[in-house]
């Protein structure tokens, strides 16, 4: 039969134009047919042509062994095609009944098997989470088994806390529907589960059960968000806490170093949407940047230098005067010891000196990035009885640092990632050739199957910043990775003159 787009309703007969090519597709499909079942094998080899029930079954068998694949035409614009696509999966494809058992775990983790029928104890597994402004948190479960009813009290057996089922929904589109029960194999939604988020697992208390938790993309790509206004700035935290929320594979971070709110999605269309929502649902508008790489700095030399601190302004003045060595060690914390001796720094002014070194740790003197591996020690001083008080000896360490750092060999360090990058092989040598550009050392490469390898490499995270979308784009999409930071390593002179150069400009157009 043939379908015409201004009559989609009606059947026609195929166009005789189109007749003999009509016939050797359908010539296909019976020879397909026949494959799977020994009866109309037999009758396709004796030349008997199939009914439209047999040539359903033979397509129900080869669906559901995988032998046969249809494709169907359509247009999801044009609304062309969709609703018979919608019939022929209810026709041919198999039921989540006919499954016959599932696997989960129970409560100490042992596989347990579930028939997937209503006889059996309900469990239910929470695919989505949408937060809507009116309605609150609404749940999208698909029943694995059993039945959920109205009115249940089941458990989250994750959280181990217990949620009462006040309303269930069947979904049609945009649609919610309320009905009093949800049978296996269906999808449905609960509203205001109070514990509840996407990849828990529902069952009841007599038989809690756990399935494994969704294995969703994780998010490689980061920008740095900033509030337009104070209004905007006020409602932005639990904003984005909804927003995770709704949507597991995007994630949100405050960077302490950089004071940076770091997004991190898939892709620069996964952002897209995520800003978008922030604007349209809950009125917040932010300003995207690249988010800053949290170098770090230390020294690599020794040196003693003294910081005095005089102020006399009429009254009681200020005074404090040490002698500070600082010099490299492996902590990533300042490492403080004082060797004072014959009272030249009372003991009491000790914790002020600690304090006021401490502080500097957080901006370096190089391009503003916390300070790690440097060990302080108090090795002299002099001090005033009168004038001596604590916010004066930490003033003169503070001072003291100001004329150490410089003098002991500065030099910044950059975050090395380790990246494992998963592709079709074809593209191997772009990959390494690629990681190569960025400074990259290739630590190894694994073959995953017959068509996929996977590329382990540590790169500066510098380099890194953009490789989500510049991997989709010389991969054709095929192509994804993780990474995590591994260590901190001196960066290249050009390197750090650059960062240098781009913290003084920013400095000089603060102010």
């Amino acid at each position: 039969k043939a379908w015409y787009h201004n009559d989609r309703e009606n059947a026609k007969e195929v166009p005789t134009a189109m007749s003999s090519q009509v016939d050797a597709y359908y010539e296909q499909i019976a020879e397909a047919v026949a494959m799977g079942d020994d009866e109309l094998m037999e009758k396709f080899f004796e030349g008997e042509p199939f009914t439209e029930a047999e040539i359903l079954k033979g397509v129900r068998i080869g669906v559901r062994s995988g032998e046969i694949r249809p494709v169907y035409c359509g247009s999801a614009i044009q609304l062309t095609g969709i609703e018979r696509l919608m019939d022929l999966i209810s026709e041919y494809f198999p039921s989540y009944a006919e499954h016959g058992v599932t696997e989960a775990k129970d409560v100490n983790g042992n596989i347990v098997k579930l028939e997937t029928n209503e006889k059996e104890a309900f469990s239910a597994r929470v695919f989505k989470t949408i937060v809507d402004p009116f309605v609150g948190r609404i749940s999208f479960v698909k029943v694995m088994t059993g039945v959920l009813t109205t009115d249940a009290q089941v458990i989250n057996v994750q959280k181990d806390k217990v949620e009462k089922i006040a309303q269930l929904f069947a979904i049609k589109g945009k649609h919610q529907i309320g009905v009093g029960k949800l049978f296996t194999g269906d999808i449905g939604a609960i509203v205001k589960l109070q514990f509840t988020e996407t990849s828990d697992t529902l069952a009841t208390k007599a038989r809690p059960v756990v399935y494994d938790k969704i294995d969703f993309p994780q998010p490689m790509l980061s920008v740095a968000l900033w509030p337009k206004s104070k209004n905007d700035e006020d409602k932005l935290s639990t904003s984005l806490q909804r927003l995770a929320e709704e949507d597991a594979s995007c994630r949100f971070e405050k960077n302490s170093e950089t004071g940076e709110l770091i997004l991190f999605g898939v892709g620069d269309q996964h952002i897209d949407v995520i800003i978008s929502k922030l604007k349209s649902k809950y009125k917040v508008e932010v300003e995207l940047t690249e988010p800053k790489v949290p170098y770090r700095e230390t020294i690599r030399g020794t040196v003693t230098v003294e910081g005095k601190h005089k102020k006399q302004s009429g009254g009681a003045g200020q005074f404090g005067h040490v002698f500070i060595t600082f010099e490299p060690c492996d902590s990533e914390e300042m490492i403080f010891e004082e060797k004072v001796f014959g009272g030249a720094v009372p003991r009491q002014y000790f914790p002020a000196v600690e304090a006021g070194l401490r502080e500097c740790m957080f901006k370096g003197l190089l391009a503003g990035y916390k300070v790690v591996g440097l060990k302080a020690t108090l090795v002299d001083g002099r001090y005033h009885e009168v004038d001596s008080k604590e916010i004066a000896f930490k003033s003169a360490a503070r001072l003291a640092f100001k004329a150490g750092f410089p003098k002991a060999r500065p030099a910044l360090m950059e975050p090395i990632v380790k990246v494992q990058v998963t592709i079709p092989e074809e593209y191997t040598g772009t990959v390494i050739g690629d990681f190569n550009k960025r400074r990259g050392i290739i630590l190894g490469m694994e073959l995953l199957n017959e068509k996929e390898q996977m590329i382990t490499a540590e790169v500066p995270m510098s380099e890194m910043m953009r490789y989500a979308t510049e991997l989709r784009s010389f991969t054709q999409g095929r192509g994804s990775y993780t990474q995590e930071f591994d260590r901190y390593e001196f960066a290249p002179q050009p390197i750090a003159d650059k960062v240098i150069a781009a913290h003084v400009k920013e400095e000089e157009d603060e102010d």
